[in-house]
Protein backbone atom coordinates (compact mmCIF):
# COMPACT_ATOMS: atom_id res chain seq x y z
CA UNK A 1 0.00 0.00 0.00
CA UNK A 2 2.90 2.34 0.70
CA UNK A 3 4.64 1.74 -2.62
CA UNK A 4 1.69 1.91 -5.02
CA UNK A 5 -0.84 4.41 -3.65
CA UNK A 6 1.83 6.06 -1.50
CA UNK A 7 3.83 6.93 -4.59
CA UNK A 8 0.88 7.82 -6.83
CA UNK A 9 -1.17 9.83 -4.31
CA UNK A 10 1.60 10.89 -1.92
CA UNK A 11 5.08 11.26 -3.35
CA UNK A 12 4.12 12.40 -6.86
CA UNK A 13 1.70 15.13 -5.68
CA UNK A 14 4.28 16.29 -3.16
CA UNK A 15 6.92 16.53 -5.89
CA UNK A 16 4.47 18.56 -7.99
CA UNK A 17 3.38 20.93 -5.21
CA UNK A 18 5.62 20.53 -2.13
CA UNK A 19 2.19 20.74 -0.40
CA UNK A 20 2.23 24.51 -0.87
CA UNK A 21 -1.28 25.92 -1.36
CA UNK A 22 -2.06 28.75 -3.74
CA UNK A 23 -2.79 32.06 -2.09
CA UNK A 24 -5.57 33.02 -2.11
CA UNK A 25 -7.06 29.55 -2.33
CA UNK A 26 -9.54 29.35 -5.25
CA UNK A 27 -12.96 28.35 -3.96
CA UNK A 28 -12.05 29.14 -0.35
CA UNK A 29 -13.72 27.13 2.42
CA UNK A 30 -16.03 25.24 0.06
CA UNK A 31 -13.09 23.88 -1.95
CA UNK A 32 -11.20 23.07 1.22
CA UNK A 33 -14.18 21.19 2.71
CA UNK A 34 -14.72 19.23 -0.50
CA UNK A 35 -10.98 18.47 -0.61
CA UNK A 36 -10.98 17.12 2.93
CA UNK A 37 -14.04 14.96 2.17
CA UNK A 38 -12.47 13.55 -1.00
CA UNK A 39 -9.15 12.80 0.70
CA UNK A 40 -10.98 11.09 3.57
CA UNK A 41 -13.20 9.06 1.24
CA UNK A 42 -10.27 8.08 -0.98
CA UNK A 43 -8.17 6.97 1.98
CA UNK A 44 -11.04 4.91 3.38
CA UNK A 45 -11.74 3.22 0.06
CA UNK A 46 -8.06 2.38 -0.55
CA UNK A 47 -7.77 0.84 2.91
CA UNK A 48 -10.97 -1.17 2.45
CA UNK A 49 -9.98 -2.38 -1.03
CA UNK A 50 -6.52 -3.50 0.08
CA UNK A 51 -8.07 -5.33 3.02
CA UNK A 52 -10.43 -7.14 0.65
CA UNK A 53 -7.50 -8.39 -1.39
CA UNK A 54 -5.91 -9.87 1.71
CA UNK A 55 -9.05 -11.33 3.34
CA UNK A 56 -11.11 -12.37 0.34
CA UNK A 57 -8.53 -12.69 -2.43
CA UNK A 58 -5.85 -14.33 -0.26
CA UNK A 59 -3.21 -12.14 -1.91
CA UNK A 60 -2.46 -8.53 -2.76
CA UNK A 61 -3.12 -6.14 -5.66
CA UNK A 62 0.61 -6.33 -6.45
CA UNK A 63 1.36 -8.58 -9.47
CA UNK A 64 4.18 -10.39 -7.64
CA UNK A 65 1.69 -11.65 -5.00
CA UNK A 66 -1.68 -11.70 -6.80
CA UNK A 67 -4.90 -12.92 -5.22
CA UNK A 68 -5.77 -16.59 -5.61
CA UNK A 69 -9.50 -15.84 -5.39
CA UNK A 70 -11.46 -13.28 -7.41
CA UNK A 71 -12.31 -10.31 -5.18
CA UNK A 72 -16.00 -9.46 -5.62
CA UNK A 73 -17.18 -8.46 -2.12
CA UNK A 74 -17.44 -5.17 -0.30
CA UNK A 75 -16.99 -2.17 -2.58
CA UNK A 76 -16.12 -4.54 -5.43
CA UNK A 77 -19.85 -5.38 -5.55
CA UNK A 78 -20.49 -1.81 -6.72
CA UNK A 79 -17.56 -1.11 -9.06
CA UNK A 80 -14.68 -3.17 -10.47
CA UNK A 81 -11.96 -0.58 -9.95
CA UNK A 82 -12.49 1.06 -6.54
CA UNK A 83 -8.75 1.52 -5.91
CA UNK A 84 -8.24 3.61 -9.04
CA UNK A 85 -11.33 5.67 -8.20
CA UNK A 86 -10.03 6.15 -4.65
CA UNK A 87 -6.71 7.40 -6.01
CA UNK A 88 -8.65 9.84 -8.20
CA UNK A 89 -10.52 11.08 -5.11
CA UNK A 90 -7.29 11.50 -3.17
CA UNK A 91 -5.61 13.51 -5.90
CA UNK A 92 -8.67 15.62 -6.70
CA UNK A 93 -9.06 16.30 -2.99
CA UNK A 94 -5.44 17.44 -2.80
CA UNK A 95 -5.97 19.67 -5.83
CA UNK A 96 -8.94 21.32 -4.11
CA UNK A 97 -7.15 21.64 -0.77
CA UNK A 98 -4.10 23.21 -2.35
CA UNK A 99 -5.79 25.01 -5.23
CA UNK A 100 -3.25 23.52 -7.62
CA UNK A 101 -4.20 23.01 -11.27
CA UNK A 102 -1.12 20.91 -11.92
CA UNK A 103 -2.65 18.20 -9.71
CA UNK A 104 -5.74 18.22 -11.94
CA UNK A 105 -3.48 17.78 -15.00
CA UNK A 106 -1.64 14.97 -13.19
CA UNK A 107 -4.99 13.36 -12.36
CA UNK A 108 -6.06 13.48 -16.02
CA UNK A 109 -2.83 11.82 -17.15
CA UNK A 110 -3.02 9.24 -14.37
CA UNK A 111 -6.62 8.39 -15.25
CA UNK A 112 -5.61 7.72 -18.86
CA UNK A 113 -2.75 5.49 -17.76
CA UNK A 114 -4.98 3.59 -15.32
CA UNK A 115 -7.68 2.99 -17.94
CA UNK A 116 -5.04 1.68 -20.34
CA UNK A 117 -3.49 -0.63 -17.73
CA UNK A 118 -6.93 -2.02 -16.87
CA UNK A 119 -7.81 -2.72 -20.52
CA UNK A 120 -4.42 -3.96 -21.72
CA UNK A 121 -3.15 -5.87 -18.67
CA UNK A 122 -5.58 -6.34 -15.78
CA UNK A 123 -8.74 -7.45 -17.58
CA UNK A 124 -6.97 -9.99 -19.83
CA UNK A 125 -5.01 -11.33 -16.83
CA UNK A 126 -8.16 -11.69 -14.74
CA UNK A 127 -9.96 -13.38 -17.64
CA UNK A 128 -7.13 -15.91 -18.03
CA UNK A 129 -6.87 -16.52 -14.28
CA UNK A 130 -10.54 -16.68 -13.30
CA UNK A 131 -12.28 -17.49 -16.60
CA UNK A 132 -16.08 -17.58 -16.56
CA UNK A 133 -16.24 -16.31 -12.99
CA UNK A 134 -14.51 -13.07 -14.03
CA UNK A 135 -16.56 -12.79 -17.22
CA UNK A 136 -19.82 -12.95 -15.22
CA UNK A 137 -18.45 -10.39 -12.78
CA UNK A 138 -17.32 -8.12 -15.63
CA UNK A 139 -20.76 -8.30 -17.26
CA UNK A 140 -22.59 -7.50 -14.03
CA UNK A 141 -20.44 -4.87 -12.31
CA UNK A 142 -19.47 -1.58 -13.97
CA UNK A 143 -15.77 -0.79 -14.35
CA UNK A 144 -15.74 2.91 -13.51
CA UNK A 145 -19.14 4.28 -12.50
CA UNK A 146 -20.25 2.71 -9.19
CA UNK A 147 -23.75 1.33 -9.05
CA UNK A 148 -25.79 2.11 -5.96
CA UNK A 149 -27.18 -1.39 -5.44
CA UNK A 150 -24.85 -4.40 -5.51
Amino acid sequence: MVLGPGTVAGLAPWLLTRWRPRRPLPGGPVARTAGVALVGAGGSVITHAFGRFVREGLGTPVPVAPPTELVVGGLYRHVRNPMYLALDCLILGQALLLGRGRLVAYLAALTGVAATVVKVYEEPTLARTFGDQYERYRQNVPAWWPRLRP
